[in-house]
């Protein structure tokens, strides 16, 4: 594909999503459920048992559902979205329930939250604000000593059948498989291991990769353990 089409291509899928979460984030846990089968609440879950506590935050939060399951696990969660529509979402379902949960409007890049607040911080399918300097600094700044960062980038289905080969094309054509191929794999090259763990490694994190098998899928999860003070310069 040309560059100049590839750009054009780059920038309506961005223009897509930025409505799918903003101005049509109505329709975003139909279409979420529509793209996994029904499976994508299991697939954020999967992160639960990865979890430390009491304190958790979660960035990116979309309509709410993880902050209701994280609230139900015993946690103390708190809530970041950049979306108004997501947070107004969230707030509703959280009201809805009587539960008691924070949440701020923010972006990752620029926390508005004192330093060492956290045991853990988790993101799931989040986009491309993840793997900046600025987005892991700001989360290291926030966990406290020997925190974690919990991140489930993607997950992928295991079967064969027509729907989810199709699904899975879909996934690649769309980017949303960008992510999930910066993760180590058998295929994947040393370099892209190491430009991955070099990243989060400069951000002040050891980096472990875990592959977590759910009935006719595979989900990815990232988990960054706070050890140091982030590199200088990186």
């Amino acid at each position: 594909m040309p560059a100049r089409l590839r750009e054009y291509w780059a920038n309506l899928l961005r223009f897509g999503f930025h409505l799918l979460y903003n101005q049509l984030a109505w329709s975003y846990d139909a279409v979420s459920w529509l793209v996994s089968f029904g499976a994508w609440r299991d697939w954020q879950r999967a992160a639960l048992p990865y979890i430390l506590g009491p304190d958790v935050l979660e960035i990116a939060h979309g309509p709410g559902h993880m902050l209701l399951a994280l609230q139900d696990a015993g946690y103390r969660v708190r809530g970041i979205d950049l979306s108004p529509q997501m947070l107004a979402l969230s707030r509703r379902r959280l009201q809805k329930v009587g539960a008691n949960v924070s949440l701020l409007r923010a972006a990752a890049q620029n926390l508005p939250l004192r330093s060492q607040l956290f045991d853990s911080v988790l993101v799931t399918f989040p986009s491309e604000f993840l793997l900046v300097p600025e987005s892991l600094g700001a989360v290291h700044r926030v966990l406290k000593d020997d925190g974690r960062f919990i991140i489930v980038p993607a997950a992928q289905f295991t079967g064969h059948s027509l729907p989810e080969r199709f699904v899975e094309w879909l996934y690649q054509v769309t980017g949303q498989r960008r992510l999930a191929q910066e993760v180590p794999a058998q295929e994947q090259t040393g370099s892209r291991r190491h430009s991955l763990r070099q990243l989060f490694h400069s951000a002040g994190f050891c980096l472990e990769i875990h592959s977590i098998t759910l009935k006719q899928s595979q989900v990815t999860l990232l988990l960054a353990q706070k050890t140091s003070i982030p590199e200088q310069g990186k």
